[in-house]
Order: C-alpha cells, then structure tokens, then sequence
C-alpha cells in the first residue's frame, strides 16, 4: 500500500521539520513493503530523512527561468526531490490549470524522470449523472498523459469528497477503482476525507493501492494511525 500525505497550504518550514522528525521515529510501525510519501508546502521541502519519500506539490514545466513565484527542476534537485503531484483538482479547479497546462506539465516532468502522482477527480454534478459519465469525465482527464509511464501513480478524487468530510461510498470507489483498472497498469490511490475511522474500508476495497490524504494527515498522529492500518 502507498501512504500519501498532502499538506497542502498547511504547515510551516519549522512544524513540517517537527512533524518529519517525529514520523521518522514511528516508521518502524508501518507494514514492510508499505510505502510513505509527503507533500509539504514548498517553503518547507528539505533533505528530511527516514523510511519515506518527500515530493513536491507543484512545479513549473523548466530546470529554470525568468518564471516569478514557480519551481523548478534546479530547485527541487537541491533537496533531491523527484516526486510530484500532477493535475490536483484544485490546481485544476482554483488555479485555472486546464488539461492540456497539466498535459504539458506531465510530459516535461516524465523527460525528466520524475516519479508523478496523476490525479483525476469529476465534480458532484457528473457523479450524479451516473457511472457512465462518471467513466467518460475521467478518461477525458488522460488527454495528453502517458499511462504507460513506468513512474506513474494514478490518484482518483472525487471533487465532490475533498475536504467535506463526505467520503466515497465503499461502493462506488469499488466500481470506479475497477473502471480505472481496466484502462491502467499504475498503482491506483483513492483520495477524498479519507480518515482514521474509514480507512481499513477504504483499503480493502480490490483495486485500492493506497490512499493520498489531506487534512487527515496534517497530524503526525492521525496520519500513523492510516499508515497502520493495512498491519494485520
């Protein structure tokens, strides 16, 4: 199982190092072959050590550059990151980013070996209009990315259970999750109020390789009770 948190637009330089340091310590607890990665906002990305991967949230498509605000390869090369998240329902839906920006994004970063966690996600108003169009608004979201890419992690989010606290039913993330598997060969994640008390559902589900959690994960504490959920 893959463990992924996003901080998102939480945390600081000085409580991301606290939190590191502290998840570092309880490694030990995670199933063997289980995997953990971070997202820390970017103010926060550093050469933390322990049994985990740290990736960054977003990254402009260049090593460097006239780009105000962005980063680059250059920058996350200095913390030896090569892990990042691609096509983020908010960086979709808040930040404007249309299909064929994430495209582009997608494409330049597997040039340069990055391991990417993809996202896709559709929106309350097509999950309600059945699973047929639920199957057709995400398969429109792999326009331009190569699902062959041997360093692809595909996430699936619904729009409609981020941050509600609204999770997937155990039914349609087995439907959708089996839709998917059909179309893919990466490792497939499932997001959206993913919590200490769905969890063990949530990962039983065939076709659930891991979860990619938000506001879960911004404490140490709740975030290690996810990762132990797959012991026994």
């Amino acid at each position: 199982m893959i463990f992924a948190a996003n901080f998102k637009m939480n945390h600081t330089r000085n409580s991301t190092a606290a939190y590191m340091q502290r998840l570092a310590q309880r490694m030990y607890e995670k199933s063997e072959g289980d995997r953990v990665i971070v997202f820390p906002p970017a103010t926060a990305l550093n050469n933390y050590r322990g049994d985990f991967t740290i990736g960054a949230q977003n990254a402009y498509p260049a090593v460097s550059g006239a780009y105000t605000g962005e980063t680059g390869v250059m920058q996350l090369e200095e913390f030896g990151i090569k892990t990042l998240l691609i096509g983020h329902s908010e960086r979709r839906e808040i930040m404007g980013e249309s299909q064929e920006a994430v495209a582009e994004k997608f494409q330049f970063f597997c040039s340069e070996g990055f391991e990417i966690i993809y996202c896709i996600g559709e929106p309350l108003e097509v999950r309600e209009q059945g699973e047929e169009a639920v199957a057709a608004y995400l398969l429109a979201q792999f326009e331009g990315i190569d699902i062959h890419y041997e360093k692809l992690i595909v996430a699936y989010e619904p729009i409609w259970a981020i941050g509600t606290g609204r999770s997937a039913t155990v039914e349609e993330i087995d439907s959708t999750h089996s839709m998917l598997k059909n179309h893919l060969d990466a490792p497939l994640l499932y997001g959206g109020s993913v919590k200490p008390d769905n969890i063990r559902e949530i990962i039983s589900v065939d076709g659930v390789d891991g979860v990619l959690v938000g506001g879960a994960s911004l404490e140490v504490d709740s975030f290690i009770q996810l990762v132990m959920a797959n012991k026994g």
